[in-house]
């Protein structure tokens, strides 16, 4: 069967496994990879294009969308799925969808966005988590500033379940983004110790945008510089920060906590 793949060396699966590893083939072929029933659904009601769907032997392809052709359907055997899941618990069905690269001008929000801006975090499994974060405190987009790892990274989309794709990303420089931010009206919070004060303190009721930069460094002296209010979250141990995606987290519930019990914008610092 030519839609029957056997063996680990057909050049489809060497080109799937590659997309996995290399973000510079990802970037090149304008593809990526996406494992697991719930994340290829959400992949395509965001309106990502399916390029190819991997479907271990004769499991159900009731999850491809209903216009895809046959052609682009192939089956692996159990041998080969295993090879090229990346999961611990597997779901039987692989995608190599095609990239949607937006734009900032792209991003279209309601009356009272909320973001949340990250600069040069770089551990695919902390964006994910923010990205999770992001879709469930409703979030209007995440903004990745100045990345060092690519949207489409498998462990990036392993680890936000989806919310890459339910949630609008864009890549972007910082510099960009303090533009947008400015233009737009959308005041810019920055996540730091100095110079700050306590998060619950500060009011999020307004169009915001939360800023956090890596554990280790911060953020660089543009978004300081740039910010209209500096917050931390206050810190009674021994240890001087939380893991981003945790700081992410409790920043975003802050603002959805505030603008749940706020009859409107104040304004206020």
């Amino acid at each position: 069967m030519e839609n029957y793949l056997s063996s680990t060396q057909n050049p489809r699966i060497k080109k799937l496994l590659a997309l996995q590893q290399k973000s510079s083939l990802r970037r090149e072929t304008g593809l990526f990879v996406v494992e697991g029933r719930r994340e290829i659904r959400q992949c395509i009601d965001a309106g990502f294009e399916i390029d190819t769907l991997y479907v271990r032997a004769r499991e159900s392809e009731a999850i491809a969308p209903e216009d895809m052709s046959t052609e682009n359907i192939l089956f692996v055997s159990p041998h080969v799925y295993e090879r090229i899941a990346y999961r611990e618990s597997t779901e039987g069905v692989i995608a190599v969808v095609r990239t949607r690269n937006r734009t900032l001008d792209e991003l279209s929000f309601k009356d009272n966005p909320l973001l949340i801006v990250l600069e040069r975090v770089e551990k695919p499994g902390n964006l994910g988590a923010i990205m999770r974060s992001a879709d469930a405190a409703g979030a209007d987009a995440v903004i990745v500033c100045d990345p060092l790892t690519d949207l489409y990274n498998p462990n990036l989309i392993r680890a936000s379940l989806g919310a890459v794709f339910s949630v609008p990303c864009v890549a972007c420089t910082s510099e960009e983004c303090i533009r947008y931010l400015k233009e737009n009206h959308i005041r810019i919070l920055t996540a730091q110790l100095q110079d700050s004060r306590l998060y619950y303190d500060t009011d999020m009721t307004c169009p915001t945008a939360i800023v956090m930069g890596t554990e280790s460094t911060g953020l660089t002296t543009s978004w300081r510089e740039a910010a209209d209010a500096h917050i931390r979250i206050p810190m009674n141990g021994k240890l001087d920060s939380l893991n981003v995606s945790v700081s992410a987290a409790v920043l975003l519930y802050e603002a959805v906590r505030q603008r749940l019990t706020s009859t409107g914008c104040s304004r206020s610092s």
